[in-house]
């Protein structure tokens, strides 16, 4: 029953960081981000898929998940940077 609610979460949070990053891409500015929170998720999941190489025993479709919501996540990183640039150039401070 712990695997299932592990797997549902993963889903969850694998279906809420593309509309994150689609956001980020749109708004074109970093207002309303916050980089330490992005760096926090980022190494929380590096730890979390550390976790389930340690241990051994996983399936391999929820370290998928792991590793695609990481995926996601420094792809909203990549846009925070993006942004962090663009608001620069447009003197807004960040």
């Amino acid at each position: 029953m712990a695997e299932l609610f592990e797997i549902i979460m993963i889903v969850s949070f694998g279906f809420s960081w593309p509309m994150n990053v689609i956001k980020s891409y749109r708004a074109r500015t970093t207002k309303g981000k916050s980089l330490a929170f992005l760096l926090l998720i980022s190494i929380g999941y590096v730890f979390g898929i550390a976790g389930k190489l340690i241990g051994g025993n996983y399936k391999w479709y929820v370290l998928f998940f792991y590793v695609l919501n990481l995926c996601m996540v420094l792809t909203d990183l990549g846009m925070y940077v993006r942004n962090y640039r663009l608001d620069k150039q447009v003197g807004i401070k960040a």
